[in-house]
């Protein structure tokens, strides 16, 4: 069986959307013929925590742990913030940061290039060069971010010119819309560009996970850059589809991280209208938001007398988090009004697909999310201040809730092709490619 060496920094037990591509490909590499091997770090400072994806690794899976320095502690212990969630690019979501967190984002951006991973790089280049000397593979893949793993693949790629290497990017590099608050000066940003240059023309192969992306890095002129989206595993959804799926609510869920600047600041206004406007609604309304949602969403819901109607539950394992999916009545999804999110497909997005219950996108209906939901027919996406049809839309799916007729009709063929089995079969046919099959 062929060899394939994917290095990551997230890996199990880590939760969130960052681990779940790379381990359902793991899940299924084998089916098509290729072995996994996984170098992965060994105490990671993960945010959060999910044991559940242990059992999508297949027995014998070969995975290697090696140490890596984190400063995410010392920005722990510098801030006085242990047990708060750092949101992704090391920036702080909040309006009112302290000098202390002034500093730890200017260092963040101009001292960790390109980011706070790099002090995994060199440690992991030498013991990779002495193991892959040993132990030689057919192909190296590297995913990010953290995108100083493409580093490590890039070090590889000097060492073994005629190992194809893939370099797999989940969020864009320089143009992902938090990069401007990184506060970066000259010196470093022309770093990052140097870097993210390096890596996409140096690699044999260029993933990414939506069209706008693949449009974005076609600008380097790079030879071979593939699209492969997120994708859903249909096992997951094998349990819930037997258990009792009922609410006796209107509920609306949301689940994963829901940042000051994801705030769907329109829909609670459109929910305390129609709260107003039609008897029942008031009392049948359950807003559910699962996962960490800022204090700027629960302030602007209490500001909209709909904190009785709010249930808020942390963090939950990928399994039960289906399951309230399946349980609700539509499900949202909130993108940034930042025109660089057009691009983003977030990995809960094909999660909704499944479950089967109506999807309410506010974002860019020209953006990539809102193409997938088009084409899937899994619900709408609404610009962020299309007020007027948004609440007609929510009080169409109250009024079907009402009368027990809310069913949902979507295209069965262009959901499957985002199955994690069939995502893995296009990603072994890319594989098979590069070594000459």
């Amino acid at each position: 069986m062929k060899k394939v060496l994917i290095i990551t920094y997230y890996w199990v037990p880590s939760g969130g959307s960052g681990v779940q591509r790379w381990v359902k490909f793991v899940k299924y590499l084998r089916d098509f013929g290729w072995e996994p091997i996984v170098f992965a770090p060994e105490n990671a400072d993960y945010p959060v925590i999910d044991d559940s994806f242990k059992t999508d690794i297949p027995e014998n899976t070969t995975v290697i742990h090696h140490p890596i320095f984190e400063p995410y502690k010392l920005y722990h212990r510098f801030t006085g913030k242990k047990n708060k969630v750092i949101q992704t690019g090391f920036v702080s979501d909040t309006h009112r940061k302290s000098w202390k967190e002034r500093l730890s984002g200017w260092l963040r951006g101009n001292l960790f290039i390109p980011d706070p991973r790099i002090c995994w790089v060199s440690s992991s280049r030498k013991f990779l060069k002495r193991y892959l000397h040993s132990n030689p593979v057919d192909l190296i893949i590297t995913t990010g971010p953290p995108h100083s793993v493409h580093l490590i693949g890039r070090s590889l790629k000097k060492i073994f010119p005629n190992t194809p290497w893939i370099a797999d990017f989940r969020d864009p590099w320089t143009s992902v819309y938090y990069y401007k608050d990184l506060q970066t000066g000259k010196i470093a940003d022309l770093l990052h560009h140097r870097m993210e240059k390096s890596i996409i023309e140096k690699a044999d192969l260029i993933l990414v996970v939506s069209d706008h992306m693949k449009q974005e890095y076609q600008s380097f002129k790079h030879r071979c850059i593939e699209v492969i989206s997120n994708g859903f595993d249909e096992e997951d959804f094998q349990e819930t589809a037997t258990s009792d799926n009922t609410d006796s609510h209107f509920v609306i869920t949301h689940t994963g991280l829901l940042t000051a600047k994801q705030n769907p600041k329109t829909l609670w206004k459109i929910l305390r209208e129609l709260s107003e406007e039609h008897t029942g609604l008031k009392q049948d309304l359950k807003i559910r938001l699962i996962g960490n949602a800022d204090a700027s969403v629960l302030e602007n819901i209490r500001l909209n007398s709909l904190q009785d109607n709010v249930e808020v539950i942390p963090y939950v394992p990928h399994s039960e988090a289906i399951k309230f999916q399946r349980k609700s009545t539509v499900l949202l999804l909130c993108l940034i009004e930042n025109p660089d999110t057009k691009c983003i497909v977030t990995g809960k997005l094909f999660e909704y697909m499944q479950s089967g219950r109506p999807i309410i996108s506010i974002g860019y209906p020209d953006g990539d999310a809102a193409k997938i939901i088009a084409q899937t027919q899994t619900g709408n996406t609404f610009g962020f201040y299309n007020e007027q049809l948004l609440k007609e839309k929510i009080l169409t799916y109250y009024q079907a809730y009402r009368a027990g007729t809310l069913n949902l009709e979507v295209n069965e063929k262009a959901i499957a092709q985002y199955s994690r089995k069939n995502l893995t079969k296009k990603l072994s046919l890319l594989m098979n490619q590069l070594i000459g099959i």
